[in-house]
């Protein structure tokens, strides 16, 4: 496994935190909405974390993301 991008590293760093409070992942969505990026850019760095191996979903299951990496191989989120 490759170490994320400083983007992905900041995109996982969030769908971290959003469990932990939220207590369920975030959709695409509230990842697009917190970053200020488009729906598919959102999509596409999704799909491009789970090639990475850094996360698993259920494809067609909403807020089905799970984080593969320690809490603490991740960045601080900015």
């Amino acid at each position: 496994m490759t170490k994320p991008s400083q983007k992905q590293g900041q995109i996982l760093a969030y769908i971290y935190y959003y469990t932990k409070i939220n207590r369920r992942p975030p959709a695409e969505a509230d990842i697009a909405a917190y970053f200020g990026i488009t729906g598919p850019s959102t999509h596409q760095m999704v799909i491009r974390l789970e090639d990475g191996g850094f996360i698993a979903r259920t494809p067609g299951a909403a807020r089905s993301v799970q984080i593969l990496l320690p809490a603490s191989a991740l960045p601080a989120l900015e």
